[in-house]
């Protein structure tokens, strides 16, 4: 299983028993600093430290067992999702969970009245001084410092006692440090560095303004245009479960739409859509700002809603803007205002990777931290993401179990597979120590797309000077589709036998210091979609864009009208598609992509194969044989 298991263990029962006695263990440990970073000083031992222990959850260990029982095909629970408060009190924290960690912090000296179990009982928290939280984790805490002048407290690794250490996740502040540094000296006076922020993580690519639109399907290998999606994948439909269905887009302040932009595509392409808009959801202070605008600020939002809102007309979009002007976001703060528990499973937010709100600095959003207020879509698409080695295993697996949750409620989640092949963001790859460089030779796989419990979404293109009628290959121009193997997560049982025939059949040519080699880690990406050559309209200029932040709100798009056609049959949404789509039952519901490689790290990458293979996964939709099977479902 992806997560440390629940051991049960016997909890003493004779009063004024003696303090247990067990082995110190390691929890966690950093293999080194990130880069930016280097350590300044030990500690002050009177300073303060906001100590946050995350409980293990009941029942993680069955968490793929339950997911597969409401999404795999031949389960008689096929359909029937959970609701919010079954998730909830299924993965609760145990009282032998809390307990055990409660006297092992009472043995230690920590008065009871100092300890403070969260409304969820998933988090106990403490103010301790740094002395304290050294003897208690048995280790030091140093300040670091980043070259933008921002600190962090941090240390290399902490033990637990052994009994105590089976019913704890993590502990904060600990070894982690920020995935993204939000805040910098960047001398454009613009502070944010987030997702979202330009430069940092995923984001579209252009080749500039295009001259002319052709629109016309002889030129779909020069122009991608919504004629030729629909004739790529057979795109014919009209929802008409509208009020019944929903598609939510996700994007992170300061990357934002322009109602202009909207219009200007609409009047070329979607005439009855002039002058509409998104229907926005607010997220800690999230809105469409208009100070900051050009290609890195409205390239995104602009692709994914003109395209999503053009392919499901009149189904309405749902914007999760996220973050606002100063503090941004990340993946957590949106995942906390669509589940309400996921504020504070595992202790909640962590503030070296997520933003607290209100803005604990001044100048940001002042209002409370959006916690459950916005209903989640049932199909949910992101074109954002980290690398997999920008987080520490705990954290990841802690958001990779939301998603999981959310597919036991019913909602698709897709994420944009990456642009670098087999390197990360920013085209870096791994060294042996775990850093990320330029001249890394080891492949970086990213995150969330490496999470068993999202559908990772690759990139493909409609090759020079052939037709939408002859097949796609993976991606080659401009990007290259994101895909590999995860480094954290292991294989899910959905995808066995897919994996294991691309190994065997397939061998790649590359060693055990290249990639997860194993065979038993987590394949990416799931699906395909076209990523190359899109033609938006940015800043009053139509241009051409390419990434897989095309493909993923392609794919929910086509996923939001398999959803209306299930709805309208009076038929629950799809929820989480993986062990669907891997099925026989789905055999040949995609297009098979056999050419093109995802180069990176010095190599020609992967290669596309027959079957699923980690360039383009099992391939592209072919929406009239999705549309027939899932009807055939409960």
């Amino acid at each position: 299983m992806l997560f440390l298991p629940l051991l049960t263990l016997a909890l003493l029962s004779v009063a004024f028993a003696e303090p247990r006695v067990s082995p110190l263990v390691t929890h966690e440990k950093r293999s080194h600093t990130p880069a930016g970073w280097s350590r300044s000083r030990r500690h002050d031992s009177a300073a303060v430290l906001p100590l946050r222990i995350g409980l293990v959850q009941s029942n993680m260990d069955k968490l793929e067992e339950l997911l597969l029982d409401v999404s795999g095909p031949e389960s008689a629970n096929y359909g029937k999702h959970w609701s919010a408060g079954k998730v909830a009190q299924t993965f609760a924290p145990s009282r032998e969970t809390v307990d055990t960690v409660r006297e092992w912090l009472g043995d230690s000296g920590i008065e009871p009245s100092r300890i403070k179990l969260s409304g969820a009982r998933t988090w106990i928290e403490l103010n301790a001084t740094i002395e304290e939280a050294e003897r208690l984790l048995n280790t030091e805490y140093h300040v670091y410092s980043h070259f933008t002048g921002k600190e962090h407290v941090a240390c290399d690794s902490y033990q637990l006692p052994e009994h105590v250490s089976k019913h704890v996740d993590l502990v904060l502040p600990s070894i982690h440090f920020d995935a993204v540094i939000k805040r910098d000296n960047n001398p454009s006076g613009h502070t944010l560095r987030n997702i979202g922020q330009p430069g940092v993580g995923l984001k579209p690519k252009t080749t500039g303004t295009v001259s002319s639109i052709l629109n016309q399907l002889e030129a779909c290998d020069q122009q991608i245009t919504l004629i030729c999606l629909r004739a790529l994948y057979g795109i014919v439909y009209e929802p008409v479960a509208t009020s019944k269905n929903s598609y939510g887009i996700v994007e992170y302040t300061p990357q934002a739409y322009l109602q202009t932009d909207l219009n200007m595509f609409f009047g070329n392409f979607t005439p009855n859509l002039v002058g509409s808009s998104p229907k926005m959801v607010s997220i800690d202070g999230g809105y469409a700002q208009t100070e900051y605008t050009g290609f890195d600020y409205n390239g995104e939002s602009d692709l994914d809603l003109q395209y999503a809102m053009s392919l499901v007309d009149p189904q309405p979009i749902t914007l999760y803007q996220t973050g606002d002007m100063v503090e941004g976001a990340s993946f957590n703060n949106f995942l906390d205002a669509i589940d309400g528990s996921y504020c504070t499973f595992e202790g909640g937010d962590d503030p070296n990777y997520d933003s607290i709100y209100p803005d604990p600095y001044g100048g940001g959003y002042e209002g409370p931290e959006d916690c459950g207020t916005a209903t989640p879509a049932y199909v949910i698409s992101t074109s954002y993401g980290y690398n997999e080695a920008d987080l520490s295993p705990a954290y990841a697996a802690r958001q990779c179990a939301e998603y999981a949750k959310l597919g036991l409620m019913g909602t698709t989640v897709l994420y944009s597979s990456g642009d670098d092949g087999v390197a990360g963001n920013g085209d870096l790859c791994l060294n042996s120590d775990g850093s990320q460089t330029a001249n890394g030779t080891m492949f970086n796989p990213s995150f969330p797309g490496t999470c068993p419990y999202v559908t990772s979404v690759g990139a493909t293109q409609v090759n020079p000077g052939a037709s939408v009628a002859e097949p796609e290959s993976a991606c080659m121009q401009v990007i290259y589709s994101g895909g590999g193997f995860s480094n954290y997560f292991a294989m899910p049982s959905y995808q066995a036998a897919a994996v294991e025939h691309y190994l065997t059949a397939y061998p790649p040519p590359y060693t055990a210091s290249q990639y997860n080699a194993t065979g038993k880690s987590r394949g990416f990406p799931d699906v395909a979609a076209n990523g190359a050559n899109y033609v938006v309209a940015i800043d009053g200029e139509f241009e051409l864009v390419f990434g897989t932040s095309a493909s993923s709100p392609v794919t929910g798009s086509i996923l939001t009208l398999v959803n209306d056609a299930r709805l309208a049959a009076g038929k629950s949404p799809i929820g989480f598609i993986n062990p669907t789509i891997y099925s026989p039952a789905f055999t040949g519901a995609f297009h098979d992509i056999t050419t093109g490689s995802n180069p990176g790290c010095g190599t020609i990458g992967f290669n596309a194969t027959a079957g699923w293979d980690p360039v383009t996964g099992l391939g592209t939709p072919d929406f009239p044989q999705l549309v027939a099977r899932w009807l055939a479902l409960p």
